[in-house]
């Protein structure tokens, strides 16, 4: 019970934390697999600067069904990702995938019991250039359960780059307008290792301030977090 009276909390906490902050900020709500997949082995996406800071090039319309696998400090998860459940979420996130953009990226705002939030680039010229990438929502067609993937917003339409795992039943955020497009098929005692510690984001919380994650990158956070998770890479399985 105190579990989801946090988590409703935290969630109501979403719309009105993203008001009193900076506009770019975003905010979630308040291995076998692997193994038997690589004979198809996956395909590492090398990050391109030039690429990634032109997010109007990167629209490639997502395959019906993928998997991706990410490499973290903890070990490795996997996520399948159903381009029917979200389609604008899947594109996004099959282009960020595809290009490279989920390397040394930091779990900046992780909830015990709640979600785990990542996503903004290290490289600040790298966020700078996706604070404006918004997509348009997509209507909710699964429940945010345990081991669904949705997109943290700051409102209506502002979706970019900022995805939140979460760890418990958290299907109070549906209707709120967060639309889950993939979920965790392998690994997920890996994504509920990742380090809580910090708990919530500055200034309601001793955890990382958004707004000096998107101006200062991972130089902030490994010099004033340094026990903090990351993605080493991620990769779409072929």
């Amino acid at each position: 019970m105190e579990n989801r009276k946090f988590a409703a909390l935290a969630a109501a906490m979403i719309l009105s934390t993203a008001a009193a902050c900076k506009p770019e900020a975003e905010q979630a709500p308040a291995s076998q697999e692997i193994a038997a997949a690589s004979a198809a082995a996956p395909k590492e996406a090398a990050a391109d600067m030039s690429t990634l800071l032109n997010p109007a090039g990167l629209t490639e319309q997502a395959p019906a069904s993928f998997k991706a696998v990410f490499k973290t400090t903890k070990g490795d998860f996997t996520l399948e990702v159903n381009r029917d459940w979200s389609p604008l979420g899947a594109d996004r996130f099959y282009n960020l995938v595809k290009n490279g953009y989920f390397t040394d990226i930091a779990f900046f705002r992780v909830i015990g019991g709640f979600m785990a939030q990542f996503g903004i680039h290290g490289d600040p010229k790298v966020s700078a250039a996706w604070r404006g990438a918004r997509i348009q929502d997509d209507p909710v067609k699964q429940s945010n359960k345990r081991g669904y993937v949705s997109y943290a917003m700051a409102g209506p339409d502002t979706r970019t780059t900022q995805l939140f795992i979460n760890f418990g039943d958290n299907s109070q955020l549906d209707s709120m307008g967060f639309s889950p497009f993939a979920k965790v098929v392998s690994g997920m005692e890996v994504v509920d290792s990742i380090h809580d510690g910090y708990g919530e984001g500055a200034p309601r919380g001793m955890g990382p301030d958004q707004g000096r994650v998107q101006t200062q990158g991972n130089a902030y956070l490994k010099a004033d977090f340094p026990k903090l998770d990351y993605i080493k890479s991620a990769s779409i399985l072929k």
